[in-house]
């Protein structure tokens, strides 16, 4: 990414080069830092609701290449003759562009909670985030056409700045999590945008104005009667430019993980007050306007006390239920004999999370999602996903489990005897051990197992790094509408999972039918089986309808031995296996396989038409990001069961138990 962001960053003091330093060539380096911005709108919700939705990255870095080969012609064309600088205001404006960034950090998390994490989420607060910058470096330029006080104006507009900060962090903790806002009200996701929008502009908008109005009375403070103008640009630019890179890492990295994001806003708007005492000191201004100066500073330090409080925690609620807290909020009201206790809440580098105990079921949430829990229906999954591979493969020795979570899963490999290698693979290093702490019981305490062994990585990351090889290998993401998740359900991925397979290896990939829509499914599905082709499908039920669904996938398939599983679960070694199945409602190896619920030879005809997700398009996250809100899981399930039909090949074992499964797997069972 160095290199053309090095030549982007150089494009703002090259064109400045065609203005004067005096107050009406400065304003103009405002303006055009405005258009530039203006461009930068444009271009996020191009990239973000077309080129990369309807296309791929290759036509969109194809779009980005012939502007810029436009734009390059036409400077060429319309290139000027080429033509020092006074105190610079690189301290003045590092606090700036360093809360700038900090802020995109910030509160991008905070709104992906509440808006749902999605490509077109992560498009619309960048979106409003450029618009309130263009807009205030336009008035910002406006204003500093003829200030003889640029400095002692850019102090006022930090002071403001301060009262914009507290305002967003208001919205966010105390506004926001309340508007009767119901993401089910309407299926069409445009609608859903639009409320996205409006409340994106509502929390951010006025604090991304003042700092856009900051560029060009900084620069207005800056300049001295016949400098460099690319000179003073580049050098204003830079500086905020360095703070903005400090500001992005230090939050990310460090203050969100220790501090949290409460503390990480208050030190956000310290920041915007320091930005404004250090302009206002050192403002130069004529007698009369000494009072103003100091009033300007005295107003800056009683602000920033009387605002810093007004900044709190989001509601508990908001990290579990995200984009659904005020349905849900207004359910619970209604239910006063079971309240929730909050048991641990903590945010990480990536995500926040909390776990909570509610009519007696521990859940474990995260960034707005329930990810896993107590409850009959994901026990049952949770085993199931780490069963289902271990069972099928008749010798598992190692085994790789992309995603802690709850530990359910990677825990259901600890009942194996023959398993002595159990592989988990985290990207968040506060999770494991905390879900030790609550769900240690469910997940057989994995985490502290001799065989267990800890990766703290991007998934993708340490497949195509590692050497070593897997009987069992399963992945267990969160769902695929969140923004940068369909790379685990990519066509590479699957192909970077099957080369690390034994011979005789499975895969387990989880798919939820939940929050998705069919052409999700169809993608998902039509992927997966682009890989394994001989992919098998198996359902984890509520009530009768589909939920989740447990793809299974093979180099080379090999018929199930019912008989040879059943008296695996049998032998006095497996009571653990046996006991971990019996607790979650599966009591033989035929009610056990009896959750087969399809494969990719039969579904063929469903699938002719669906779309392939690969790295190149990650269209998956565009397709499920407009399926969120759909409640069609009855209906998906439905339609995947009315192309089943009794796998000829895929069970063996006696008449009695074929016969058996045949009939638990019901009227969809005949040849």
């Amino acid at each position: 990414l160095l290199p053309p962001t090095v030549l982007m960053g150089a494009s703002l003091p090259a064109i400045a080069r065609c203005v004067e330093t005096t107050s009406e060539g400065v304003s103009w380096m405002g303006l055009l830092y405005s258009g530039n911005i203006a461009g930068a709108v444009f271009g996020c919700l191009l990239a973000g609701f077309y080129l990369l939705r309807v296309h791929d990255m290759a036509i969109a870095t194809y779009v980005a290449v012939a502007i810029n080969a436009a734009v390059a012609l036409i400077s060429f064309l319309a290139s000027p003759a080429g033509r020092g600088r006074g105190d610079s205001l690189f301290l003045r404006l590092r606090p700036d562009g360093l809360a700038l960034r900090a802020a995109v950090v910030l509160w991008t998390r905070l709104l992906s909670l509440l808006l749902g994490g999605t490509v077109y989420t992560f498009a619309i607060i960048l979106a409003v985030f450029l618009l309130g910058l263009w807009a205030g470096s336009g008035a910002g330029s406006f204003l500093a056409r003829g200030l003889q006080h640029a400095a002692l104006m850019l102090a006022a507009s930090q002071a403001l700045l301060v009262v914009a900060i507290a305002w967003t962090g208001y919205t966010l903790s105390h506004s926001l999590p309340y508007w009767p806002v119901d993401p089910w009200l309407s299926l069409n996701p445009w609608f859903n945008f639009e409320l996205d929008l409006v409340r994106t502009v509502w929390a951010i908008f006025p604090a991304t104005l003042l700092w856009g109005a900051s560029f060009p009375l900084a620069l207005a403070a800056a300049a001295r009667a016949g400098e460099d103008p690319g000179k003073l640009s580049g050098e204003v630019y830079a500086a905020n430019t360095a703070g903005s890179i400090v500001g992005a890492l230090v939050f990310s990295l460090v203050l969100i993980p220790v501090l949290g994001t409460r503390s990480s806003q208050q030190l956000l708007l310290v920041l915007a007050a320091v930005g404004a005492l250090v302009a206002a000191g050192g403002a130069q201004v004529i007698p009369a306007l000494r009072r103003l100066k100091f009033a300007t500073i005295a107003a800056t330090v009683v602000l920033g006390a009387l605002l810093l409080p007004m900044i709190s925690d989001v509601p508990w609620q908001v990290i579990a239920y995200g984009r659904r807290f005020a349905p849900i909020v207004r359910a619970f009201d209604f239910d006063h004999g079971h309240p929730t206790t909050v048991l641990y809440r903590g945010e990480g580098i990536n995500s926040s999370f909390l776990i909570a105990e509610r009519a007696g079921q521990r859940q474990f949430f995260v960034s707005g999602k329930a990810e896993a829990s107590t409850a009959p229906l994901d026990m049952r999954l949770e085993r199931m996903m780490g069963h289902v591979p271990a069972l099928i493969h008749p010798h598992p020795r190692s085994t790789l489990t992309v995603g802690f979570g709850a530990g359910v899963t990677a825990g259901a490999f600890v009942t194996y005897p023959e398993i002595e290698s159990i592989t988990i693979c985290e990207l968040e290093p506060k999770i494991p051990p905390i879900s030790t702490q609550y769900f240690g019981k469910e997940n057989y305490d994995v985490l502290h197992d001799r065989r267990t062994r800890m990766v703290y990585d991007d998934a993708r990351h340490y497949i195509f790094t590692a050497s070593q090889k897997f009987d069992v290998i399963t992945t267990d993401p969160i769902h695929p509408w969140v923004k940068g998740t369909s790379t685990l359900y990519s066509r590479e991925y699957y192909e970077l999972v099957k080369a690390h397979l034994n011979p005789g290896g499975v895969v387990a990939q989880w798919l939820p039918i939940y929050d998705s829509d069919p052409e999700t499914i169809k993608t998902e599905l039509a992927t997966f089986f682009d890989v394994f082709p001989s992919g098998t499908i198996w359902s984890n039920n509520l009530k009768g309808d589909g939920y989740d669904l447990v793809l299974i996938g093979q180099e080379s398939a090999s018929a199930i031995n019912v008989d040879d599983v059943q008296r695996r679960l049998a032998e006095p070694k497996y009571a653990a296996v046996a006991g971990s199945l019996n607790d979650v409602g599966f009591h033989s190896a035929v009610e056990f396989f009896a959750t087969y619920a399809g494969r990719a030879l039969d579904l063929q005809p469903l699938l002719v038409n669906a779309k392939i997700n690969n790295d190149m398009n990650l269209r998956l996250q565009y397709i499920a990001g407009l399926g969120l809100n759909s409640m069609a899981f009855q209906g998906i399930y439905r339609t995947i069961l009315s192309y089943r039909k009794f796998p000829d090949g895929l069970f063996a074992g006696s008449t009695g138990r074929i016969d058996a499964l045949r009939r638990l797997l019901g009227p969809h069972s005949s040849p």
